[in-house]
């Protein structure tokens, strides 16, 4: 609904519900209450007003996205398509009226209601789209896209479920079924009209046309229908609405009759219970079989449904197949979607008819891949068996591809098998498997790392061979975050300190946050600062008791680390520097420290023991620290559960100190960090991911730097690294391993964490005993510098006034300019 036409219906509905308003937005408002949520005023509930209003606020966006599509319809507008398997959007009612700047009009417009808009805020649930940075990153880039006004479409699946709700019960994850849509999504256009068919298992047949070419069918033995379902992703203060495109799976036909008349009740409706699967639950479980089945399969459908609508879009267009390349930038974030090289390949040589070459031009001009990981276990592979029996003609085209690829390898290296063998698309040591960051790499025309250091090691280590065949093809892109989430909404009276102080400019180019440097030592601006500081740290104080009954000082240093659960993110690394410092106060109470508040939020995946079990053993430190009075509340210790979007917008402005400890060479960028910074919290890290970028920006004096370097984690291990050496040399170390041991933090049950503790002393692959000493040591500095207040609001306001290189934006840009070749389309309401 526009806002032109929505005004007779929001008289008409004003009229019914016998409620005078004075703004059209109250109009508005219950119009959709009344006629969208049929509840009249005296009988809604909280969750009909949140309703009403977000159909409100989306109507708006409406409005725009119809004079987006419009404009974007023109044949010489290129779109960037972004596929992912994640899209961790957030909620959407503050994001859009932010963007819409219309959040002043609808506080008062549901306090004339007799509704307090941060109420109405607060019921909104968190889409269960995503589950960690990569689908974080994918949400900041749909909201840069739209800002910068590019033309763009996000591509995924509509999950019905998310990953999971995370409980902590008796200091253990408990996962629990993320409902995210029972009370409806109001920000989503279902349409039954943009749907496809794609197809699994079952058998392919060849033949030669009247050419002499062969053609090949695929003969499947199921087919499954993805529908449309769209949310529109609106710009900052402009007029630009893209899309965010998820496709929810159903039955070819949902209902058999003559199953259902012969009395067979669950066959009539079999096929459309394993049709709805596919878009069911984000990240099934993969360590059975069927769940690697299934996360193929949700993998698969995604990408073929994608690439047939923006085949669909390009007919519309009325544009021929081979400018195809040219209308559309397809990026692939991570390897999830990496099977769109070979189903795009299918769509154009078995259904648009083209030969080899024409088809192998268009898919490489067309995909572009970014990699997120070093860890050589996290790079996606499925085993033959299971891919012929799901994708079998999927898997016959990347044949094809690996015998021509392996071709030019033996051009280029004659004679160099063992280069073959690394670079072939296909795994063929042990059980043979289909390695997708091969396809990806050699189906694209470009490849980026997400940090200055991880696009550096990814040419050393994983991708080395296809850098050194293909060196123009690599190049960096270090990640961002956008703003407007992680700061305009979720620190607004930092946001109103900044305009009052260097003018809102900074809000569109963060770049400009770097004049406030020049205010770091002024007085009156670092009590401002503080204030804001304190406020944020009391509001979530306020928070962590009602969540966990825990009682926090909001003068303690806030120590947050919040973050996917895994061993190479370490937080068993902040664990025992918890046990040590508080077995230093034990010995002796009078030491002089900063107090410390230490809070930990993240999820562990459901099958991931290890990461498990490091939750329990920072629930059962907590559980003694917390309760020991003689410490007099100098040290408390905080799981906050159900880590999310949401939770971050409380948690990354009260952060004093950001704790970015992954061992160097392991993460390949982060985000969390770039939040954390451009809120004005100090970072303790490793030279790893893009904390090295974060600490040139800042400044080596703002930044707590310790640990070994990615080349000192190699020489280490290539020597033969004996972690067991280090906790013999270092009593405060060996003392808290003893006490996990011994079973201080488990309730006296010494068997709980003796997996844990094995394996740090026998194996201890992520290096924590080795960055053990150098860890304290930091956080003795830590300490130190926290005394200062006046310093320590110093290297605040100078982490802030350097954050602006990790805006989304300035990612965007570059991937525009070096990567899609995609243009700024300027969108005007007012003319449409």
């Amino acid at each position: 609904m526009s806002d032109v036409n929505a005004v007779d219906f929001d008289a008409k509905a004003r009229a019914a519900s016998g409620q005078a308003t004075e703004s059209a937005f109250e109009d508005a408002v219950l119009s959709n209450l009344i006629c969208r949520q049929a509840r009249y005023p005296d009988i809604a509930t909280q969750q009909d007003w949140y309703m009403a209003l977000a159909y409100s606020v989306r109507d708006r966006m409406l409005a725009r996205w119809a004079a987006s599509t419009k404009v974007y319809a023109a044949k010489d507008v290129k779109v960037a398509c972004y596929l992912s398997a994640e899209f961790l959007i957030g909620p959407q009612l503050g994001n859009n009226l932010l963007n819409l700047d219309m959040e002043a009009e609808a506080r008062e417009a549901m306090r004339a209601l007799g509704h307090d808009l941060d109420s109405l805020l607060a019921i909104e649930e968190e889409p269960g789209l995503g589950n960690g940075g990569l689908g974080r990153l994918a949400a900041c880039y749909l909201d840069s896209l739209a800002t910068l006004q590019i033309p763009a479409i996000g591509y995924g699946i509509r999950y019905e479920f998310g990953i999971f709700d995370q409980e902590i019960r008796d200091g253990w994850q408990v996962e629990t079924t993320d409902k995210w849509l029972q009370k409806g999504n109001p920000w989503e256009i279902v349409r039954p009209d943009v749907s496809f068919y794609v197809s699994f298992a079952g058998h392919t047949e060849s033949e030669t046309d009247a050419d002499g070419r062969l053609r090949v069918r695929w003969i499947p033995r199921r087919q499954v229908k993805g529908v449309a379902c769209d949310m529109p992703m609106q710009g900052y203060r402009v007029d630009s609405c893209n899309i965010l495109r998820l496709w929810k799976s159903e039955a070819v036909e949902s209902f058999d009759f003559q199953d259902f008349n012969a009395g067979e009740y669950y066959e009539a409706v079999e096929e459309k219970v394993v049709s709805e699967t596919l878009s069911k639950v984000l990240y099934p479980n993969d360590e059975p079989e069927a769940g690697k089945r299934l996360r193929l399969a949700q993998q698969y459908f995604f990408v073929s449904c994608s690439l047939q609508d923006m085949l669909r879009m390009m007919d519309a267009k009325g544009t021929s197949i081979d400018q195809f390349a040219d209308l559309f930038a397809a990026q692939l974030n991570d390897t999830h979607p990496s099977v769109a090289v070979a189903e795009l390949m299918r769509l154009l040589i078995d259904e648009r008819l083209l030969s080899w070459d024409a088809a192998w031009d268009i898919t490489r001009r067309t995909f572009a891949y970014t990699n997120h990981t070093l860890l050589p276990e996290a790079l996606e592979t499925w085993g033959l068996p299971l891919f012929q029996s799901l994708l079998p003609r999927p898997l016959e085209i990347i044949y094809e591809i690996n015998r021509r690829f392996l071709d030019d390898v033996r051009r280029q290296y004659p004679g160099d098998d063992e280069r073959v063998k690394r670079m072939s698309l296909i795994d063929e040591t042990g059980d043979r498997k289909v390695r997708m960051a091969n396809l990806a790499t050699v189906g694209s025309h470009a490849v980026n790392g997400v940090a200055a250091l991880h696009s550096d090691l990814l040419k050393q280590t994983v991708l080395r061979d296809f850098a050194a065949m293909f060196p123009e093809h690599f190049l960096n892109v270090t990640n961002g975050v956008t703003p407007r989430r992680f700061l305009m909404l979720s620190n607004s009276r930092l946001a109103r300190l900044l305009d009052k102080t260097i003018g809102d400019g900074w809000r569109t180019d963060l770049a400009r946050l770097d004049a406030l440097a020049a205010h770091a030592d002024d007085t009156a601006f670092q009590d401002a600062w503080r204030a804001i500081r304190r406020d944020n740290k009391t509001a979530l104080a306020a928070r962590i008791r009602n969540s966990t009954g825990i009682d926090v000082d909001p003068g303690a240093l806030f120590d947050i680390q919040v973050k996917r659960i895994h061993e190479y993110k370490r937080q068993h690394l902040n664990a025992l520097y918890i046990i040590s410092l508080y077995r230093r106060l034990c010995r002796n109470p009078d030491l002089d420290t900063a107090p410390r508040c230490f809070i930990f939020g993240g999820k562990a995946a459901p099958g991931y023991a290890m990461a498990k079990l490091i939750i329990r053993l920072i629930n059962g430190i907590a559980e003694v620290v917390n309760n020991d009075a003689s410490l007099k509340g100098r040290m408390k210790v905080v799981f906050y559960p159900d880590f999310n979007v949401k939770n971050g917008h409380w948690i990354y402005p009260a952060a004093d100190l950001s704790e970015q400890i992954s061992t160097a060479g392991k993460e390949a960028s982060g985000t969390g960090n770039m939040k954390f910074m451009i809120n004005g919290a100090l970072t303790i890290g490793t030279l790893d991911g893009a904390n090295v970028e974060i600490r040139e920006e800042a400044g080596a004096e703002n930044f707590f730097l310790f640990g070994l370097t990615a080349q000192q984690v190699d020489e280490l291990k290539r020597a033969g690294y004996r972690p067991a050496e280090y906790a013999q040399g270092n009593d405060e170390l060996r003392d808290a391993l003893d006490q996990i041991a011994q079973g201080r933090f488990s309730r006296g049950d010494k068997e709980m964490f003796r997996p844990l503790v094995d394996n740090l002393l026998q194996h201890d692959p992520f290096l924590v005993l080795a960055d053990f000493a150098d860890y304290v040591a930091c956080q003795d500095r830590v300490s130190e510098a926290w005394r200062d207040a006046r310093q320590w609001t110093r290297m605040s306001i100078m982490n802030s006034a350097r954050s602006g290189k990790f805006s989304s934006d300035r990612a965007i840009r570059e991937y525009c300019e070096r990567i899609w070749t995609t243009h700024p389309v300027r969108i005007d309401l007012a003319q449409s």
